[in-house]
């Protein structure tokens, strides 16, 4: 990817701001620290003149059909889709991940734009039979108003689409704060919107101070719902602060995900699709496998399996043919998997495989893809998200057991079972206490279904239908008529 030394990326009322004379952030390229390019730095201001904007927009947004805005989605979604690899390039740059995991995201993301083209002409409403013959009872599906999307560095092209390609379905107006890691896979989603036809003031994008852009979303009564991807504890916050105008919430959280692997699983596709979950997008996904949970009678199997396929994973710059992992995001990202490597070998874990930083000559956030044995209930990597390619196995020899093990959590995001019985299927399946779960499948996002979690792991769906009913209030009309 050609350096540029600044890129425009504050887009208000379909205007791109230049960032000279403005304070700038620098992106990097995590799997090299090299300076990638400049962006504008906005905070209140910026903020301020993107709500007005979106505001303004609104009012003729929301009475376009549903047919019209479908128009405008349909065609970004095939323009993203041309440029898939392109963007790719761009998501791997300033993100890290492997490029085919980054095309595939892009892929994806242009899903979710073709999936609300189509629902954008569904909002149906209701005619509800009267018990007085003479009042007539209606319920109007109607636009919330303008939306403040904040979206994070791991997925920066999917959970954009994800959030704000049904807000735009429901006639909503949008203001987007991409995570600073990762703005350009955002400024390029976009131009894509615009050169699609976007009305002006419809999507704008600030980038930059996150307290600053994100309590003037809070502070300002014409964002009617805010929409947010990140930790728990902004979560929290975003709720507490969110009350002075009773603002809608759409939150999705941490998450510290089981797989729960019984006897007569078919062991050597629970191997495949627990490394795949644990190891995809280096670990740095609020879905994958954080705790795994075998049943004894299969525990040697599955580990001596697992530990042959972890060493053939290759790991390096994800620009670079046959990669499987990236760098890590950061620094900070890196001294947490050290940390809860460091509890658990303290504590009696044995590593199997891995179990130190990668060193292949590049100067990026780079771990080893680490197998943990012998692990115990009250190590750290066991109650903690660690957001990084550390998995710890654990033994278990009861059903029930493990669910109680398994729901053992303030989260509740997602969970997984590899089971050949369906009675089992479906009986754990009811008592694991997750918004998702998936049985002997470990990659349930998908636009036409409904995403999100439970507990303090979110509120809220994304994906389907139901994912527009975010983004909808519904009105009642009652009228009395003569007989």
């Amino acid at each position: 990817m050609k350096l540029k030394s600044k890129t425009n990326s504050i887009f208000i009322d379909c205007q791109w701001h230049h960032t000279d004379g403005q304070e700038t952030e620098t992106v990097y390229n995590p799997a090299t620290l090299e300076a990638i390019t400049e962006v504008a730095y906005g905070g209140k201001a910026e903020a301020q003149a993107a709500i007005q904007a979106a505001s303004q927009a609104f009012k003729t947004w929301r009475d376009m059909t549903g047919r019209e805005r479908s128009r405008i989605l349909y065609k970004a979604h095939e323009l993203m889709l041309e440029d898939a690899d392109r963007l790719g390039e761009i998501l791997t740059t300033e993100q890290g991940k492997p490029l085919k995991e980054a095309v595939g995201e892009v892929k994806g993301a242009a899903n979710f734009l073709l999936w609300y083209a189509e629902e954008a002409s569904r909002t149906y409403g209701e005619w509800i039979p009267s018990s007085n013959k003479s009042k007539r009872l209606l319920v109007i599906p109607q636009p919330v108003g303008v939306v403040g999307a904040i979206t994070p560095w791991n997925f920066p092209s999917s959970m954009i689409t994800r959030k704000i390609a049904p807000a735009l379905a429901a006639g909503c107006t949008v203001v987007l704060k991409p995570a600073p890691e990762t703005p350009l896979s955002a400024i390029e989603i976009v131009k894509i919107l615009e050169k699609a036809g976007m009305p002006d003031g419809v999507v704008n994008l600030v980038t930059g101070d996150a307290e600053a852009i994100g309590n003037t979303m809070l502070e300002s009564k014409d964002v009617r719902l805010m929409t947010f991807t990140g930790s728990t504890a902004v979560g929290k916050y975003l709720m507490r602060e969110s009350a002075n105008h009773v603002k809608k919430l759409s939150l999705e959280l941490g998450g510290h995900a089981p797989i729960v692997v019984f006897d007569d699983a078919a062991i050597d596709k629970a191997v495949s699709l627990a490394l795949a979950s644990k190891f995809r997008n280096n670990g740095q996904t609020c879905i994958c496998a954080n705790r795994i949970y075998v049943h004894e009678s299969v525990k040697d199997m599955f580990n001596d399996r697992l530990t042959k396929k972890v060493a053939e994973l290759k790991v390096g710059d994800g620009t670079e043919e046959g990669i499987d992992l990236g760098p890590l995001i950061n620094e900070q990202a890196s001294l947490k998997v050290q940390k809860h490597l460091d509890d658990a070998v303290s504590k009696g874990a044995k590593v199997v495989s891995g179990g130190d930083k990668w060193n292949g000559g590049l100067d990026g956030y780079f771990y080893q893809p680490t197998v943990l044995a012998n692990v115990t209930d009250n190590m750290l990597v066991m109650n903690e998200e660690t957001f990084g390619p550390l998995m710890p196995v654990q033994a278990f020899s009861d059903e029930d057991a493990v669910i109680d093990k398994a729901n053992d959590t303030d989260y509740g995001l997602a969970a997984y079972i590899f089971t050949e019985t369906t009675s089992r299927a479906v009986r754990v399946s009811e008592k694991l206490e997750y918004g998702i779960v998936g049985v002997n499948d470990v990659f349930p996002a998908v636009a036409e279904a409904p995403f999100g979690g439970i507990k303090q792991s979110g509120v809220g769906k994304e994906g389907g239908h139901h994912g527009m009913d975010e983004f909808l209030e519904m009105k009642y009309v009652t009228m009395g008529i003569d007989n």
